[in-house]
């Protein structure tokens, strides 16, 4: 069995990889074409594109080879034999089944290890291509813009690519001042330098002639110049056409480039940001609130801030109950400046152990200052007047009709402050909240990319054994069918988690359990050999109606006689 299905393994995997690529080629074909790119770096581009096809060509590869070496058993009555002889197809399977396992392992493993590192690098290397302009292409008669602000056209060039005639430039670097420059010449000759750093063109016999825009108060025009010239060198940069090489890590944030922790740590961080902006918008509250409570946990630590020190608690909340005390104490402590306390090495707490200590006194009073204002916006005049309470009206009556016009604006605008607060916060969540489905998807995909691999075993050796064919025909035809089917339910789940339908963790796992139950009765029919289509069933019933029709005729017969 080992050796049977080894070759059909390694040609199906080797045919599958090849497709993909080539699916995935078009997508990069117009980046790629024309940039002059060197087949080596062409053959490293599609190195690292090919490792990242190992685990959805590794499913595939398994399933067309396990239906090719069952099927060919079946044909030629082999898998007979054995049951015959008592043995199971399970056991048939083992080895199939140890393929499978093996196959799981190094998909999870490419998956978590390498695909990242060749993501990243494939990458950075389209970024560079993509920046880089097209091959410098000098055709007569066509107008070439590949150099930034000058547009050239050659009349001619000779068969040795060197000399030119009937040439005409545009010079643009001076349009934004007014200035527009344009060159002629009746030949002239072409060529790089020795490094291949500058394109010079050399120009015989030509002119040059310079417009600029009308300037001064009276909007004098300035002269048109035209100048003559019998040899004219103009030197072009080429350093916009090489390929420049970028930094890697400026792309390692993409979902694509990160393993499985990094994407649980990213998923930490987004449900954080997610914490922090709705604590945000709690917050802000209190600025036209006062008696909410303030969300005082602290989700990161600033470097700014006096109560983050190394080891300390920062999430740490103390609940303080304070009394109306003395008013004059209260403010004191309420507008004392905050830098004026001292720092925990002032007050002789100088270990680690000590330092929540002063954590809890520091947060009490800062408790104690909140209570504070809260205490003289109590006696302020708006709510003194509001007791007892008889609706907007009357705490408005019981201020001068001058200050009306001035609260009301005041209301209004901070009806439009927390408005705008919470549409703002609105529109940003569903994409921060997309962007953590996102990343939990991708993280389930690769335990169910490899998990896949084992059902696949399960689904194909059992279709080889219904289908008792072997070669590239059936097979290739059934596991399309059903690996068209584990495409779909992908896609599939993978909207259904972006649309916040279902969770990213049931839809990375979503098409595995489609198709588990599948491949177990699938399994089981090909243990009791079942067949592709079974006809007997159709003939009987068929039978059976015609047998039926026929005894009615004939009671009808009896019945008339």
């Amino acid at each position: 069995m080992a050796k049977s299905f080894v070759g059909p393994f390694i040609v199906t995997f080797a045919i599958a990889l090849f497709v993909l690529l080539m699916q995935i080629l078009w997508l990069y074909l117009d980046d790629i074409a024309g940039k002059g790119l060197s087949f080596f770096l062409i053959m490293e581009l599609l190195a690292y594109k090919c490792v990242g096809l190992v685990p959805l060509a590794l499913p595939l590869a398994l399933l067309i080879s396990s239906v090719m070496v069952l099927g060919n058993l079946a044909e030629h009555y082999e898998l007979s034999s054995f049951k015959s002889a008592g043995v199971s197809l399970l056991r048939v399977m083992r080895m199939l089944i140890i393929f499978g396992a093996i196959s799981a392992g190094v998909s999870y493993l490419c998956s978590d290890y390498i695909i990242p590192a060749a993501n990243l690098q494939f990458g950075a290397r389209m970024y560079d291509i993509q920046q880089k302009k097209p091959t410098l292409n000098m055709e007569p008669g066509v107008f070439n813009e590949d150099f930034n602000q000058f547009t050239i056209r050659l009349g001619d060039r000779g068969d040795d690519g060197r000399r030119i005639e009937d040439v005409l430039i545009y010079d643009h670097t001076k349009a934004n001042v007014g200035e527009l420059s344009q060159i002629t010449a009746s030949n002239g000759e072409m060529y790089t330098s020795d490094n291949g750093d500058f394109f010079i063109m050399r120009l015989y016999d030509g002119h040059q002639y310079i417009e600029q825009r009308p300037s001064g108060r009276e909007g004098r025009s300035a002269p048109f110049m035209r100048t003559s010239f019998d040899t004219y060198t103009k030197v072009f940069d080429l350093s916009e056409f090489q390929l420049e090489v970028h930094a890697t890590s400026l792309f390692s944030t993409n979902r694509s480039m990160l393993s499985t922790w990094q994407l649980r740590e990213g998923v930490d961080s987004i449900a954080t940001d997610i914490a922090v902006r709705k604590q945000g918008l709690s917050n802000h509250l209190l600025a036209y609130l006062p008696q909410l409570p303030r969300d005082t946990i602290t989700y990161r630590v600033q470097q700014n801030d006096p109560l983050a020190f190394a080891g300390a608690d920062t999430s740490l909340v103390v609940e303080v109950e304070t009394t109306e005390a003395d008013s004059m104490e209260l403010l004191e402590a309420a507008y004392r400046p905050l830098h004026a306390a001292p720092r925990p090495e002032e007050r002789g707490y100088t270990s680690d152990s000590v330092r929540h200590r002063f954590l809890r006194e520091r947060q009490a009073e800062l408790e104690t200052r909140r209570a504070a204002r809260f205490a003289e916006a109590r006696r302020h005049p708006l709510v003194v007047g509001a007791s007892p309470w008889h609706g907007v009206r009357s705490l408005l009556d019981s201020l001068p009709k001058s200050d009306h016009s001035r609260i009301y604006n005041r209301a209004r605008s901070s009806i439009r402050s927390v408005t705008a607060q919470a549409q703002s916060t609105l529109r940003l969540l569903p994409g921060i909240e997309e962007s953590r489905v996102k990343h939990v998807y991708d993280m389930h995909m690769k335990y169910s990319m490899a998990v896949v691999c084992i059902i696949f075993v399960f689904i194909g050796a059992p279709m080889g054994a219904i289908v008792r064919k072997g070669g590239f025909g059936y097979p290739i035809l059934v596991s399309i069918i059903f690996f068209v089917i584990f495409i779909i339910l992908t896609i599939f789940c993978r909207k259904l988690a972006e649309s916040f339908v279902v969770s990213g963790v049931f839809a990375g796992w979503l098409p595995c359990l489609i198709l588990f139950p599948i491949s177990l009765w699938i399994t089981y029919s090909a243990m009791n050999d079942a067949k592709l289509v079974d006809t007997d069933r159709a003939k009987n019933a068929l039978r059976r109606a015609r047998d039926s029709k026929q005894v009615a005729a004939l009671r009808r017969r009896i019945a008339k006689s």
